[in-house]
């Protein structure tokens, strides 16, 4: 195997795992991290490219923020001004 396939298929399983990552994150982490991005819709295509290149980070914020937000940690609620909750 060369050098150029190889990482063609680096390339192709980052982008894989960074494709699985985007679609569980849009549809269910985006909204548990940020409540103002509940029902903006809009937006989110726009980010599909950036999340699929940096998955590891959003991953890791992700897990960040539930686990704090588990933890009872009251910074890691973000609080949207005129909503109750």
């Amino acid at each position: 195997m060369s050098f150029a396939q190889v990482l063609i298929l680096g390339v192709q399983i980052w982008g894989t795992a960074g494709a699985v990552v985007c679609i569980l994150f849009l549809l269910v982490g985006i909204d548990r991290i940020d409540p103002a991005a509940r029902d903006a819709y809009a937006f989110r295509p726009l980010l599909i490219p950036g999340i699929v290149v940096i998955w590891p980070l959003v991953l890791w914020r992700w897990w960040t923020l539930e686990k704090l937000a588990r933890d009872g940690c009251p910074s890691a609620a973000v609080q949207v001004p005129g909503e109750d909750g």
